[in-house]
């Protein structure tokens, strides 16, 4: 019963809260309840980003890569957790903070260009977790850039494996 009832929530699309967008980019917590709009982008469901996959629509997953601790012992083995990833997305990792780094900034201009083969009117997918922020912040930056055509799938890649699309993928992360 829970497990069709969060089915059902995550078919539904964008979170249903009521949640405002706010006027800047939004930071801790990332995981919690996003708006149902992004002023200047399409907001997107699960069916529909199944459907513009298929149409070679290009998915950028913008999920945090998580890095070495620091301060482990010398000479101990620590392996970068494995992330998966929508078939074909690019891995534009730490790109969703509230603030980002001019390298994670450089990183977003960079994997937009080239998903959108430098026409800003192309559409671009852009998507990480459900309800998460970080999706919405790099999706706002998209198009204050000027991306005119940029579709928001707050669902990411739980909502993607709900509405029956293609099984994950390991992500490999663009190289800085």
């Amino acid at each position: 019963m829970i497990r069709a009832v969060l089915l059902a929530l995550l078919l539904a699309g964008p979170a249903a809260a009521q949640v405002p967008e706010p006027d800047g980019y939004r930071g801790e917590p990332y995981r919690a309840p996003v708006p149902a709009t992004l002023q200047g982008a399409t907001v997107i469901d699960g069916a529909q980003a199944v459907r513009l996959h298929a149409e070679g629509v290009p998915f950028l997953d913008v999920l945090p890569r998580k890095t070495r601790p620091e301060g482990l012992p010398e000479g101990t083995i620590w392996r970068e957790p494995l992330h998966e990833t929508i078939p074909g997305a690019v891995w534009l990792w730490d790109t969703g903070y509230d603030r980002l780094a001019p390298a994670e900034q450089a990183r977003l201009e960079r994997g937009l260009a080239e998903a959108s083969k430098g026409d800003p009117a192309a559409p671009v997918v852009i998507f990480c977790r459900s309800d998460c922020w970080m999706s919405w912040n790099a999706a706002r930056r998209a198009v204050a850039l000027g991306y005119t055509a940029i579709h928001w799938f707050p669902g990411g890649i739980e909502g993607w494996q709900a509405a029956g699309g293609a099984s994950l993928v390991k992500a490999t992360p663009v190289v800085p």
